[in-house]
């Protein structure tokens, strides 16, 4: 039966007369009678799965005949399962998928490709609604995961999906049949997602509830380190995984498992605790030794001295090693005798060696205080030793405070100077401001309190007559403090160009008289109209850095002549100065003379 596609669809028949041609009536016509010789409209071959039979074999196809007026040829590369030869041979009856009856060319359409493919949609969608496992061969690689052949159907594998544990390398796993679990499916949009991982979890709990049967509490037994992270190792038991954490891996302090262990090394552990229902098993390493916390009381008693190495520091203090998984902790506050409010790490270096005392032992916690200090001479002791109450010191300034100064003393102590014991006769900021930070100064020990230690300091005590009584405001005699604006009676000590150095009393301070202030005229502004040991009255106007008084003759007649004014006239009395002021000191000098005569 031919086609002619000439002049219109025409039939050529064989008759036993003779040939006739008759003009084909109609194309729906031409396909009813096709749709006939193929077996009824209803058994149309298009989109369906049909068998057919190996004709031939030409290069890399495969000829298969499936009934139809034409062969079709198929890639033998369909035949076959991914990477291997197609075993193929004429006269095989294969399934084959009808794509198109006929083509450009006349031959009918067939891939076995899509026959595979339908029916293990078919056997897919029933094996995914029961939830049962299917099997398949990873044969490629695609962003984000790896294909999967299911015997037909393309799948993909998600990256995540291949291990339990993230793989290196995929290649002993590509193109072996293994069992896979379906995550979804969409036959529509040809989408299927499998995962390896899930049938490696589900055989791994199946293992895990036996083996977990077979352990207990207590149970010694050998591990692989399979996983290190920075609380601890995962050790394989055999099917099951346990933790080790990093505080029961040694009784000594391990800052992370990777200084004890290694991926793949052999672990002897123990079983600490088992948790059924959630099937975590923690181990432990330093429960198979001694534990070096009993008897701690009796081998580190309370005030023995020690050798111990700095393990770590921290902002509160430092932790000694005493031996190994034995540590104590030295507070900050027990560092140093003299530093106060330094960081730790100032005192001590990690792995230093140092000599503590034990202050104080709990064995049932597990802890030990220890100080630093204490191993080393009290410096406070050790002043009070050599530096008894009176004795002198020098040291430099090291700050001033609203109430006094603090001096550095030999032995790194700090004393403090109170702002009135700074000078004689002066207090509050004028005292301190005659000193400052970083000048040196000498100073008397008035206190030591070893237990506070506190160190009270005086620099007014080492004036001369610093601790004789106090001297009258008219000038009388006797030793005693010397304040602003008193007016005193003094000896000249001494007769220089500059002024005269004079002395309160006998045993009183001693200070200085400036010639500009030893008269108001100018002649009287002689030092050497003095001689050594002649007295005068004289007012205290200040003091030098020293702490000396000075005195001046000039501020006291300047007073004086005030004073008069205001007693004896005013600018409208009539009266001359001169006859004020001569009767002022016809007053003073018989005050002088009756008090001379008591």
């Amino acid at each position: 039966m031919v086609a002619s596609h000439a002049a219109g669809p025409i039939e050529v028949r064989k008759t036993h007369d003779s040939m006739a041609t008759t003009a084909f009536p109609s194309r729906d016509d031409f396909a009813a009678l096709l749709n006939e010789s193929l077996g009824g409209e209803d058994e149309s071959f298009e989109g369906k799965v049909v068998k057919g039979i190996v004709t031939g074999i030409e290069n890399d196809l495969a000829v298969i005949d499936v009934g139809l007026k034409s062969e079709g040829r198929v890639p033998l590369r369909e035949f076959a399962a991914p990477g291997q030869k197609a075993e193929l041979s004429i006269g095989d009856e294969v399934e084959v998928f009808v794509d198109r009856v006929e083509n450009s060319q006349g031959e009918a359409m067939l891939s076995r490709d899509r026959a595979r493919r339908e029916a293990a949609w078919d056997t897919l969608e029933k094996e995914y609604d029961a939830g049962n496992r299917v099997e398949g061969t990873i044969f490629g690689r695609v962003k984000g995961g790896f294909t999967v052949d299911l015997g037909g159907a393309v799948a993909f594998l998600p990256g995540s999906q291949v291990d339990i544990r993230p793989v290196r390398d995929v290649g002993p796993l590509m193109d072996m049949l293994q069992p896979f679990q379906i995550l979804k499916m969409d036959r529509r949009r040809g989408n299927i997602v499998v995962s390896r991982r899930a049938i490696l979890e589900e055989t791994r709990a199946e293992q895990r509830s036996g083996l977990i049967l077979s352990l207990a509490e207590g149970q010694v037994l050998e591990g692989i380190v399979k996983n290190i992270t920075d609380y601890g190792a995962f050790v394989d038991l055999g099917g099951i995984d346990g933790l080790l954490h990093v505080t029961d891996i040694s009784y000594k302090r391990v800052n992370h498992p990777s200084e004890v262990l290694n991926i793949g090394d052999t672990a002897k552990v123990q079983i600490i605790r088992i948790n059924r229902e959630t099937q975590r098993i923690s181990l432990g390493m330093k429960q198979l030794e001694a534990d070096p916390w009993e008897g701690a009381t009796a081998k580190y008693p309370v005030d023995g001295a020690f050798t111990g190495r700095v393990t770590n520091i921290t902002e509160y203090g430092a932790f000694v090693e005493l031996e190994p998984g034995i540590e104590g902790l030295v507070h900050v506050s027990e560092m140093s005798w003299t530093k106060k409010n330094v960081h730790p790490g100032k005192i001590v270096s990690t792995s230093q060696e140092v000599e503590v005392k034990v202050l104080e032992v709990d064995e049932e916690k597990r802890r030990i205080s220890l100080g630093l200090k204490q191993a080393q001479a009290n410096p406070w002791v050790e002043f009070a030793d050599k530096y008894p109450v009176g004795s002198q010191v020098e040291g430099e300034v090291k700050n001033s405070t609203e109430f006094g100064l603090f001096v550095g003393l030999p032995g790194d102590v700090d004393g403090m100077v109170h702002m009135s014991d700074i000078a004689w006769g002066i207090s509050g900021e004028e005292a301190l401001a005659l000193h400052h930070k970083s000048e040196t100064v000498k100073a008397v020990v008035l206190d030591v309190d070893v237990e506070k230690e506190r160190i009270s300091l005086g620099m007014k005590q080492l004036e001369r007559g610093g601790v004789g009584g106090a001297v009258s405001a008219a000038g009388g005699g006797g030793g005693g403090a010397a304040k602003k604006g008193d007016v005193l009676t003094v000896t000249v000590l001494d007769v220089k160009d500059g002024g005269l150095d004079v002395q309160v009393g006998d045993d009183g301070p001693t200070g200085f008289a400036k010639r500009t202030d030893l008269g108001r005229d100018r002649d009287e502004q002689r030092p050497e109209r003095f001689q050594v040991g002649q007295k005068f009255d004289a007012v205290v106007i200040g003091f030098d850095r020293s702490k000396k008084p000075n005195f001046s003759i000039k501020a006291m007649q300047i007073a004086e002549e005030k004073q008069a004014v205001a007693q004896y006239g005013s600018s409208d009395s009539g009266a001359s100065l001169g006859d004020i002021l001569g009767q002022a000191l016809k007053e003073a000098e018989s005050k002088k003379t009756t008090k001379k005569k008591k």
